[in-house]
């Protein structure tokens, strides 16, 4: 584990805030009713608002001023009536606004899941889980809160700055013309400081997903983490990660506050301005005291809005930032031939010479699975396979053999198209895999790998994963793989609950759960990877009888070190290195005294 390579997530370049937006607000449409009612919500907040110093002044050059009482007690209602109006349209506002970013967010996280469900497999090989997390969670999260005080609340900010500014005009132009002698000044440092912000707001998410993914795979390795005692290493190369985020965060701090300070600073300006140039008016007897009070009250109502501006302005960068890695993910390709629309990518066909065609061929004629001339590598210039053939006929045994890194689980991944292949063919009853859809290639295969993989939930949930018609066989598939033995002793049977990665089992009933998914599932090509290489020798006896019924009348494929349990298959194909040395059944390849002899050989610790 470190904190450095696959965990550096590339920070992007130029975002254009304009092509980005277009593309959410497709997120957006599906609730424009709501959009449209909150549009309307905002010009009359922004009236409520702008009412507000216009009744002061009133108030003070009509009434107090002048002495004249009558009528100030309706003026007072009349401003309490304007203001539990603004109070009752904002809170309208924000309830929209909260619900409406709620619904996107959800919407944007179903995509995003659905799509990084049809990745293929070797993307997850070099994204890591918690970079994965990062862009399903909080970078959707920064989206609802750009909803709640973001995007929506600018257009009503502007509507209320365009009302000011207009209604300043209107009442004394010159007073207006000196306050607004600032604005140029702040709109400078309101795009200056724009940009760094971004860039800022880029580092910080990047430097969060490498966050998460780091935790996410040491939490996961923990028991090897504390066996090797090194948790102190760990924390310290969490503290380095943390460090960075921490120091990615201090840019936008530095700017977050320097723009809030700017911004004060200019307000406090634009006051003193208004109470020089004002005050020598009202003496010269050119303006009311009552408009000098109007405008001091428009000229904090017009900051306001700005103040917030750099809080606005932190939390539309960061979702622009999330935005682009949300994006990014969702136009990662999807896996090849996801949709079962023909043959795909750079993939040569391989001909041989025994001229099968490409076309379906009767089944009496074909082999239910063919491998032709397959040639494959993880990396470039190692390949895992190079020119393997292996023909499986229906019903059939066949066991695959070999040293460790040889290529014999490779087959099986090529197989259910997990990876596709560089070169050659695959062909099922005849068809060329790479023009079915991978579900239903996926359908007719069943796996079980060595290391089970359970889901939180229930025992049934684990063996029917949701699928209905798995459902309806849970028992009896548990009862031919042997697992109903121990599940029927569990307090709740078949609906007791599994603890995060089945930690609540061992490792041989978490195997007889897994068994009986494939057996629930009822497919017709078996696939066993190592299948009871973690199981004990008693279980293994209760496994090998529960799978001579499931593999009665389906074609197997078997993976295993352990020669034992694969003496009695039809054919065992030898592989090494990435080629099949030898095929035969077990009397043969033991008379032929090959590769197969000498690993029986010393398997079994035989001079």
């Amino acid at each position: 584990m470190h904190h450095g390579g696959i965990y550096e997530e590339e920070i992007a370049g130029k975002a254009y805030d304009t092509r980005i937006l277009r593309r959410f607000a497709t997120y957006v449409k599906p609730y424009r009713a709501a959009m449209v009612v909150v549009l309307l919500i905002l010009p009359l907040v922004a009236a409520c608002r702008l009412a507000q110093p216009w009744i002061i002044k009133l108030a003070i050059d009509d009434h107090i001023i002048t002495a004249r009482l009558a009528g100030l007690e309706g003026i007072a209602a009349l401003f309490l009536g304007i203001l539990l109006t603004e109070a009752l349209l904002s809170y309208l506002e924000v309830y929209l606004l909260q619900s409406l970013g709620q619904r996107i967010m959800a919407d944007i996280r179903d995509e995003l899941y659905r799509h990084v469900m049809r990745l293929p497999v070797p993307w997850f090989d070099r994204t890591p889980v918690g970079s994965v997390v990062t862009r399903l969670t909080s970078d959707v999260e920064v989206l609802g809160e750009m909803f709640a005080s973001g995007i929506i609340t600018i257009v009503g900010d502007i509507l209320l700055l365009i009302g000011i500014v207009s209604v300043m005009l209107w009442m004394n132009l010159k007073l207006s013309l000196v306050t607004f002698s600032i604005l140029p000044l702040l709109f400078y440092v309101a795009w200056a400081f724009r940009r760094r912000m971004r860039q800022s707001f880029r580092e910080v998410r990047a430097r969060l997903g490498n966050l998460n993914a780091f935790l996410a795979e040491c939490i996961g390795g923990m028991p090897i983490v504390q066996a090797f005692n090194r948790q102190r290493d760990e924390a310290r190369r969490f503290s380095e990660l943390n460090a960075s985020y921490r120091d990615a965060n201090m840019p936008v701090i530095f700017w977050d506050a320097s723009l809030y300070a700017i911004v004060e600073a200019l307000s406090s300006v634009a006051v003193a301005l208004l109470i020089w140039y004002g005050g020598g008016e009202i003496l010269r007897g050119a303006l009311t005291f009552g408009i000098l009070v109007a405008f001091i009250q428009y000229i904090e109502k017009f900051f306001a809005p700005i103040r917030d501006l750099s809080a606005k302005y932190s939390v539309m960068q960061g979702a622009m930032a999330a935005l682009e890695r949300i994006f990014a993910l969702l136009d990662t390709p999807e896996g090849q031939g996801a949709s079962g629309k023909g043959l795909q990518g750079k993939i040569r066909e391989t001909n041989s010479d025994s001229g099968f065609p490409l076309t379906p061929c009767p089944l009496s004629l074909a082999p239910l699975i063919e491998l032709r001339n397959i040639t494959f590598a993880y990396r470039e210039g190692e390949n895992a396979l190079e020119n393997f053939s292996l023909i499986v006929r229906r019903g059939e045994r066949v066991a695959l053999v070999g040293e460790s890194g040889g290529g014999k689980t490779t087959v099986t991944r090529l197989l259910t198209r997990l990876y596709e292949i560089d070169a050659g063919n695959i062909f099922i009853e005849g068809l060329d895999v790479r023009s079915m859809s991978q579900q239903e290639l996926r359908r007719r295969i069943g796996i079980v790998l060595q290391d089970p993989c359970l889901f939180a939930g229930s025992i049934e949930f684990n063996i029917c994963l949701g699928d209905e018609e798995a459902r309806q066989r849970v028992q009896q598939a548990a009862a031919i793989v042997g697992a109903n033995r121990f599940i029927e002793r569990l307090p709740a049977g078949y609906q007791e609950e599994v603890r995060e990665r089945g930690s609540n089992f061992s490792v041989g009933e978490k195997q007889l759960i897994s068994f009986a998914r494939a057996v629930a599932f009822d497919p017709e090509v078996l696939v066993l990877d190592e299948a009871t290489a973690s199981v004990d020798t008693a279980s293994e006896q209760m496994i090998q009888e529960g799978l001579r019924g499931l593999m009665q009348g389906r074609t197997s494929l078997v993976i295993a070190h352990r020669l034992s349990t694969i003496q009695d298959a039809n054919r065992i194909v030898v592989v090494h290195r990435g080629r099949k040395m030898e095929e035969g059944t077990h009397q043969e390849l033991m008379l032929a005294q090959g590769l197969y002899y000498k690993l029986h050989q010393l398997q079994f610790n035989v001079t």
